[in-house]
């Protein structure tokens, strides 16, 4: 063989082996570490999230999210008045539907809630991925949006499955793909992720936009956190089903 084609065999090997060099956990390491190390994600308890929400590129909503570690989260979107509640506690989802003329908290169903359940860790699904149960797989790159980005795939230990991808310089998210089964129908959510910014130390995106495949004129949504507070005291109650009428309507004024 000639020497030229020798070199450029042994270019080709070398890239090859360059490329597949990184593992999964060589991944999570490197997106740990760029969102601040893991001393200061743990040490983010609690963290209350301000900002708007545009759905449909119709409405605006005044929005603000409450997380408390492990895993409870709770979200509420205001127009005119009207505020529309979604909260889990770890273990169970409720929800106050004013704009469809529910005014009282409900139930929701184990499908429903899966969204709620599989955003609620404050670190997302990649730290600690082991201790919440996941499982996970590197599948090489792909390009998104001209950006050869890392492809993990992260198997949530409730059977939900979200591709997550990593910039390739930097190792933070910038999209997701969550695929869920809601009633028996595979449910595809793209979500895209920028604008990170330091809250205790931690890099977390401020601007969040997502569509939903097949569902309706206002699948998409944009999310614009205007300002974040982290370990911000929040009582368990303010996640928990409110049992009484009264209780409800004044833990949706509650702002811990």
């Amino acid at each position: 063989m000639p020497t030229q084609s020798l070199f450029l065999v042994a270019g080709l090997l070398l890239m090859a082996t360059s490329a597949h060099a990184l593992t999964a956990d060589d991944l999570v390491a490197k997106n740990v570490d760029a969102r601040g190390g893991l001393d200061k994600i743990h040490a983010i308890k609690s963290i209350k999230l301000d900002g708007k929400l545009r759905v449909g590129g119709q409405f605006e909503l005044a929005l603000t999210q409450y997380k408390k570690a492990p895993d409870s989260v709770r979200t509420e979107a205001t127009l005119q008045g009207l505020t529309q509640i979604q909260a889990w506690d770890g273990k169970s989802a409720w929800q106050i539907s004013p704009f469809e003329g529910r005014r009282d908290p409900e139930a929701m169903s184990g499908d429903d809630a899966k969204s709620l359940s599989d955003d609620a860790p404050i670190g997302g699904p990649l730290v600690d991925w082991k201790g919440q149960g996941n499982s996970l797989e590197y599948l090489g790159t792909e390009d998104i949006d001209g950006t050869q980005a890392h492809k993990l795939k992260v198997t949530l230990k409730n059977g939900d499955v979200e591709y997550v991808y990593l910039d390739p310089d930097h190792y933070l998210e910038i999209r997701t793909i969550a695929d869920q089964v809601v009633r028996g129908t595979h449910v595809e959510t793209v979500t895209d992720y920028g604008d990170y910014e330091q809250v205790d130390g931690v890099y977390f995106p401020f601007s969040i936009s997502s569509s939903t495949k097949e569902a309706g004129p206002f699948a998409k949504q944009q999310i614009t956190i205007e300002k974040a507070v982290a370990n911000v005291p929040m009582d368990d109650t303010l996640f928990a089903f409110p049992h009484a009428t009264g209780t409800a309507h004044a833990a949706a004024g509650a702002k811990p």
